[in-house]
């Protein structure tokens, strides 16, 4: 996999060459975009460089950007200058690169910063959902795919409701939050840990929620605070669930760190005509291993078959969900999740697809039973974490 690098301050186009030459994904920096990559909620590439062979001095900056972002890799390009060595020592940085350059030095040293890279900072995975046409059932879909991922790993699933006003999912949660996502976007320069919580709401389902505000915002959407937003949310979360509003196309477009992105249908001719043109944009955009279809309110019966909706997709149908418009109804009119509840094919399949998104597996049927069963037979497992598959 290709390594991202921001390379700072330099006006070696040799030395850039170089650094494409090793495999990376280079983008660079002028020396003053260094305060911003440093910013806490700025997305971080894997390992910054920053040129400091025409400095006497390390920047002030680099010593920000270790503490806000220890995971970030950072090597400098410097003289052996014993003053600039110590700073640079207590800015934390540990790689240093001297002239001449050369391919084998770079690589070693950036792959060291990288492999050191604390394995509690990868980031969750970022699933969202996303409607090929108003009322299909996004928002059923994304808040019990989020209910679910709650029961499997208690405490670690987010569900964010990206439509900026009026969206449903605290209804749907049985949520009365007092913030909003709104909130957050206004104030992406001081999200922190202890500021976010702040926001989020813990719902009966186990899964926290930063709900829709109640309010349209005052101007355009900054892509670059939703996506900020949403990396700031997987640094913190296991699972994030997006319910993204397909008419708002800045959010659209920042879905760059979603694992997977998932368009919702259903077997009305409107809906797969949109889906055709929805999906195409989308694999163009993220590529073709990121976007599936779901179908939701399955119906065998209908004119319009799961099969003649992958023709018009020219792909498969990743899951589909069985219709079943009174046990939804009822979850929604009580606020509580189909997935909560477990004598039920809907709320078995939100769960299995759960699953299958944040590649989990399932319990078998070999496993030895827990609880009263676990009693009767005096055979009982121990809990245990969920087996993960990479």
């Amino acid at each position: 996999m290709a390594i991202n690098l921001c390379l700072v301050g330099s006006a070696d186009p040799e030395f850039e060459q170089l650094l494409r030459d090793c495999g990376m994904r280079v983008a660079a920096l002028s020396a003053s975009d260094l305060g911003t990559l440093a910013h806490a909620t700025t997305t971080q590439p894997d390992v910054v460089v920053v040129d400091l062979r025409d400095q006497s001095h390390v920047p002030s900056a680099l010593a920000l950007l270790r503490r806000l972002h220890p995971a970030t890799g950072i090597v400098i390009v410097a003289s052996l200058d014993p003053v600039l060595m110590l700073e640079a020592m207590r800015a934390g940085v540990t790689e240093c690169i001297t002239e001449p350059l050369n391919r084998a030095d770079l690589e070693a040293a950036i792959g060291r910063v990288v492999s050191q890279r604390p394995l509690g900072m990868k980031a969750g995975q970022v699933f969202a959902f996303l409607g090929a046409k108003g009322g299909v059932g996004t928002t059923t879909v994304a808040v019990n795919v989020a209910a679910a991922l709650a029961q499997i790993v208690p405490n670690e699933a987010l569900l964010i409701d990206l439509h900026l006003s009026n969206g449903d999912a605290s209804i749907f949660l049985g949520a009365e939050p007092r913030f909003s996502v709104a909130d957050a976007l206004d104030n992406t320069h001081r999200l922190d840990e202890a500021f976010f919580r702040t926001l989020v709401v813990r719902t009966k389902s186990g899964a926290d929620l930063l709900a829709s505000s109640a309010r349209a915002p005052a101007g355009p959407v900054d892509i670059r605070r939703i996506r900020n937003l949403i990396e700031f949310a997987a640094s913190h979360y296991r699972f994030v669930v997006l319910d993204v509003p397909r008419s708002e196309a800045a959010i659209v477009e920042a879905l760059e760190s979603a694992a997977r992105i998932v368009i919702v249908a259903n077997q009305e001719l409107a809906t797969v005509r949109n889906t055709s043109r929805i999906i195409t944009g989308l694999i163009q955009q993220y590529g073709k291993e990121k976007v599936s279809v779901v179908v939701s309110r399955s119906d065998r019966q209908a004119e319009i078959a799961c099969e003649d909706v992958e023709r018009a997709i020219g792909g498969v149908v990743r899951h589909t969900f069985p219709s079943h418009y009174r046990l939804a109804l009822h979850a929604l009119n009580k606020g509580r999740p189909i997935t909560l509840d477990n004598h039920n094919e809907l709320s078995a399949s939100f769960r299995t697809f759960a699953r299958e998104l944040a590649g989990i597996a399932a319990r078998r049927s070999s496993d030895p039973p827990t609880g009263f069963l676990g009693r009767l037979t005096g055979r009982r497992s121990s809990p245990r974490e969920p087996e993960k598959h990479s």
